[in-house]
């Protein structure tokens, strides 16, 4: 009876001492889980950056056009009688803007020239007025105004032509040439009109100040002549070299005259933004 208590006594100490053990184990692996959890939850969760556009429209400020007169002289033939005694003139110019491409232009001159060839001597005195248009195909930038323009004319005038002297053509080289003779006769009531074409080029170099230069080639419409005479100069239209054909060249400088101002249409762009 004895040993069967000790035994007893013993199965339940050992089976206390194994349900405390697994106790104890359980207790251990739960820590751990527990840790485990912890650890996960402390670790910063990945953000992902999102990067969001938008489109915002940039309005680009208005820019405002001059509008006015200019006006101004051609130093080409107010300057040529400092070099050239046979020719005297003046020629004043202008243009006015009737829209954002297109001038309304005109030249006014006056001029005195001789021409002095092998066998003529002769004058030609008189009046001129052109009237016409340019185109400006140049696109300026900012507030800049130069203009590169091509255009047309056309062109009136109104003169007087004088023989001052003659030399009858000898075709005998045996015998002595024959002396100038003077003549002194006059032509007056003279006309003459004609088709201009103009390219040239207008540079601002200081506010409301242009420096200018153009080429231009003309061909007569009508051209009244003297009787047994050719009119070899056309004030306005220059020589006429026995043809229709005639050509020439102005340097200008030229002063705008402001009078009002109109806005250009401003533009929108669409530009991306992160």
């Amino acid at each position: 009876m004895k040993h069967t208590l000790q035994y007893t006594f013993s199965f339940c100490l050992l089976l206390s001492l194994f349900l405390v053990q697994a106790q104890d184990v359980k207790t251990k692996n739960l820590d751990k889980t527990v840790q485990k959890e912890a650890i996960i939850s402390e670790t910063p969760k990945a953000t992902t950056k999102v990067v969001k556009t938008k489109e915002t429209d940039t309005i680009i400020p208005p820019k405002m056009d001059r509008y006015g007169l200019r006006v101004g002289v051609d130093l080409y033939k107010l300057t040529r009688g400092l070099y050239d005694k046979n020719y005297n003139g003046i020629e004043l110019v202008g243009d006015y803007r009737l829209t954002k491409k297109y001038f309304l232009a005109a030249e006014l001159g006056n001029e005195n020239k001789t021409t002095a060839d092998t066998r003529l001597n002769s004058s030609a005195k008189g009046s001129y007025l052109k009237v016409g248009f340019d185109y400006n195909g140049y696109e300026n930038w900012l507030d800049m105004e130069n203009i590169i323009s091509v255009g047309m004319r056309y062109g009136v005038s109104t003169f007087d032509q004088e023989i001052n002297s003659y030399r009858i053509y000898n075709p005998n080289p045996y015998f002595p040439e024959i002396p100038w003779k003077i003549s002194g006769d006059k032509f007056s009531g003279l006309t003459a009109s004609w088709i201009e074409v103009v390219a040239g080029v207008k540079v601002k170099v200081i506010n409301n100040v242009f420096v200018g230069f153009s080429l231009r080639m003309n061909t007569l419409v009508t051209n009244h002549k003297p009787a047994d005479f050719d009119n070899l100069y056309i004030p306005g239209f220059n020589r006429t070299y026995n043809g229709t054909f005639g050509a020439g060249i102005n340097y200008t400088v030229t002063y705008f005259v402001p009078i009002y101002k109109k806005k250009v249409v401003a533009k929108k762009l669409k530009k991306k933004e992160e």
